[in-house]
């Protein structure tokens, strides 16, 4: 039971439950995921099975993908529906002025984090101070966004195509769109549609996955190396496998391609061993996943 299964999260469900129905339903002791994902958002939720949580400070890419819904003309406390909303009572824009707005948020971009976030200040989860009431400053932070193009409009909610870096949040994406455009607005909806690498074409919903038995779900498991893609691979020998998967370290020179920095091995039947860095003339263990 090593490997990742997907889940579409649904509405009203934090990733931690999400995770402990896993676990219930693979009937393991151990599982995480690679992301947190809004209890009122949906979508990809990679969980992370048995060994396959090792490989979470090895990610090459933290990079999501969101079709967010924004709607005009109204604020709340959370930036979100889901707060305390009121309506502005200001124009909505039109639809040329919204497609002249968004190029500002594209590219590297300086963000300020919501209070309802999991950031921490003094060792306290804004979230934790928001709901006491207490608003704290925030510093700006820089993310990128990669992609974001207006889906649809009907002059009120615009759905959003958004793929964006680590630690980027929608929400501030739309406050900060409406106070350009001088009306409010709040995000009124949230689905991730890809995130480190597997898409909704990978996922399962929770009652797909309630409904088939552990075997069932376990020939679902995607590999572990899947999330290392971008690393660059190397098979040894047989008695290279061998030894790297009892610890040792591999002659550099012995081995069949040039190695440079992290690297995923293989075994000669294609089995994947682990993670190895170079450290000298040495091809060293940066984390097995054997």
């Amino acid at each position: 039971m090593n490997g990742v299964l997907c889940l579409d999260k649904p509405q009203e469900m934090t990733s931690f439950v999400a995770c402990a129905c896993v676990r219930r339903a693979l009937g393991i002791k151990k599982a995480g995921h690679s992301g947190t994902l809004d209890p009122m958002a949906t979508g990809v939720l990679p969980v992370l099975c048995g060994h396959a949580t090792r490989v979470l400070d090895f990610l090459p890419s933290h990079d999501k993908r969101y079709t967010v819904t924004i709607t005009f003309g109204k604020q709340s406390d959370t930036l979100d529906i889901w707060g305390n909303v009121e309506d502005t009572g200001a124009a909505l824009p039109s639809l040329p002025a919204l497609e002249d707005a968004l190029p500002a948020f594209r590219g590297e971009i300086l963000q300020v984090p919501p209070m309802v976030s999991a950031l921490k200040k003094d060792g306290v989860r804004l979230y934790e101070l928001a709901r006491r009431g207490v608003e704290v400053e925030r510093e700006a932070r820089p993310v990128t966004i990669h992609r974001l193009e207006l889906l649809s409009f009907d002059g009120e909610n615009a759905v959003l195509d958004c793929a964006c870096s680590k630690g980027t949040y929608m929400r501030t994406i739309a406050d900060d769109l409406g106070r350009m455009l001088g009306c409010g607005a709040l995000m009124s909806g949230l689905r991730r549609t890809e995130a480190v690498g597997f898409s909704l074409d990978d996922c399962l919903t929770l009652d797909e996955m309630r409904a088939k038995t552990p075997d069932e779900l376990a020939a679902r498991l995607l590999p572990v190396d899947r999330l290392l893609e971008t690393y660059p691979s190397v098979a040894v020998t047989a008695p290279q496998a061998t030894r790297f998967k009892n610890g040792g370290a591999l002659s550099l020179e012995r081995l069949r391609e040039p190695v440079t920095g992290l690297t995923r091995v293989y075994d000669p039947e294609g089995h994947f061993l682990g993670l190895g860095r170079p450290e000298g003339e040495e091809l060293t263990i940066a984390k097995l996943f054997l």
